[in-house]
């Protein structure tokens, strides 16, 4: 398996997990990480399973899900280039990831065992204030999406959904941002019914709002969503 000499050259600060580290530090810890590469739609840490590995995104995308006790999947939250997952493992003591997690499209990504990252947290512990800061990130992500449920229409929580995979993982293209994403993913991020999420989108498609392509969403105005939702 590949190591990932060479990654670092100097200061990387998209590598949210290693900010503030220096480039020399940064080199340290990425060249003892392996480059793995997965096909859309792998599962990359399974849920309940033991959290013995720390990865961080670099290229493609790839995202959190829940499984219900009765099997039912419950999208979360879509991760970017730069960021981490399996973060569990960045803990003293040994537990289980608490979700899924599966590449959207081909990614790449660089990968520890918990024990060897567990050492680098002892040397650099910047490394655990930046886990600390996105958990926080993540926590009031969690906030925001449960008040939605009880306070925002279908139409709200649907365009907040867009808005967040807009700035998380839409890429700029001519006309708007494009964002991978089908109308299925969406009805499950927002808790609304397919029928909905389609009327919707429908929609906000008439009005110039967005573009529906196959398994894409061109989002021609954020701006222009936001005035829909009221």
């Amino acid at each position: 398996m590949p190591q990932a000499h060479g990654l670092v050259s100097t200061a990387h600060p998209k590598y949210k997990l290693l900010e503030g580290l220096s480039p020399r530090d940064q080199e340290l810890v990425i060249s003892a990480a392996t480059i793995r590469r997965f096909a859309a739609n792998t599962i990359v840490t399974r849920q309940g399973t033991p959290a013995d590995r720390v990865y961080l995104l670099l290229s493609g995308c790839v995202r959190f899900y829940y499984t219900s006790p009765d099997g039912r999947k419950f999208l979360l939250i879509w991760v970017a280039p730069g960021e981490f997952f399996g973060g569990v493992a960045l803990m003293a003591k040994p537990g289980s990831y608490f979700m899924s997690c599966e590449t959207v499209k081909e990614s790449k990504v660089l990968v520890w065992d918990r024990a060897k990252f567990r050492g680098f947290i002892e040397k650099f512990p910047q490394i655990m204030d930046n886990a600390l800061t996105a958990a926080g990130e993540y926590v009031a992500w969690y906030m925001t999406a449960h008040v939605a449920l009880s306070c925002h229409t279908a139409r709200e929580r649907l365009a907040r959904v867009l808005l967040g995979l807009a700035r998380g993982i839409g890429e700029k293209v001519s006309g708007g941002i494009e964002i991978d994403v089908t109308n299925e993913d969406l009805a499950n991020a927002a808790n609304i019914t397919p029928y909905t999420a389609s009327r919707l989108m429908s929609e906000w498609q008439k009005n110039r709002t967005l573009v529906k392509r196959r398994g894409k969403v061109l989002l021609r105005s954020p701006e222009r969503l936001i005035l829909r939702t009221v």
